[in-house]
């Protein structure tokens, strides 16, 4: 089995971890394990994986410091957290910071099977962490945005609402779907808390510029494009 796909598990969760390795090796992995978050890190940027299986809450060095190490480094290896961190912030953080899928424990292993197949299958490509529409730039490790080489100075909510909307560019997104994603929240149509964040964010990322580049589709949402 010499061209076996490597995986790297870090969980500190003995039982869990050997479930993982027994059940990946029988689907002809080659698996490594690592107990604690300052091991993992060490074998993630020393070795060679095609897929690295992440725990957030690990001894040592978490999930999260982990990952951004990694990306930082320049390295590309795909990511998937495997976790009880269940919350929509957890999870939209994990994917800011360069994490290719999120899977909450408890999970089924077909589940969790179908989904790192589904990342190999995409090859050793990964979306950028760092956006560039026009001359806006946003930098999703470093959390910082600028426009035409000045930096934007954006509340943490304004940052994580251009961010969605940049990776998702060319999208139009809706008012519920922003509040779900940005503020965890869901909440009637009347309620103008997009529309205030959006118009907030719009005096930073286009006024004083020739071309704007986030706009509002009249009773749909927005949209963050070159037009």
């Amino acid at each position: 089995m010499a061209n076996a796909m490597r995986i790297l598990v870090v969980e500190d969760e003995r039982k869990a971890a050997d479930y993982l390795k027994k059940g990946l090796s029988e689907s002809g992995f080659v698996v490594d394990i690592a107990h604690r978050g300052e091991d993992g890190l060490h074998l993630s940027l020393t070795e060679s994986y095609d897929l690295i299986v992440l725990d957030v809450m690990l001894p040592g060095c978490d999930g999260w410091s982990i990952l951004t190490a990694l990306r930082t480094s320049g390295r590309t290896t795909p990511v998937l957290f495997l976790t009880a961190r269940d919350s929509v912030p957890d999870r939209v953080k994990g994917l800011d910071l360069g994490a290719d899928d999120y899977l909450v424990k408890p999970f089924a292993f077909s589940e969790l099977l179908a989904r790192i197949r589904t990342i190999l299958r995409r090859g050793p490509s990964r979306q950028s962490d760092v956006f560039q529409i026009a001359d806006l730039e946003i930098n999703l490790p470093r959390h910082r945005a600028s426009r035409g080489g000045q930096r934007l100075d954006l509340t943490p909510k304004e940052f994580a609402l251009l961010a969605l909307l940049a990776q998702r560019k060319g999208e139009v997104l809706s008012r519920t779907l922003i509040a779900e994603q940005v503020w965890e929240m869901n909440f009637d149509s009347d309620t103008n808390v997009v529309d205030v964040a959006i118009r907030r964010l719009r005096a930073k990322v286009d006024d004083g510029f020739p071309r704007p580049l986030l706009h509002t589709v009249r009773g749909v949402g927005y949209v963050l494009e070159e037009r």
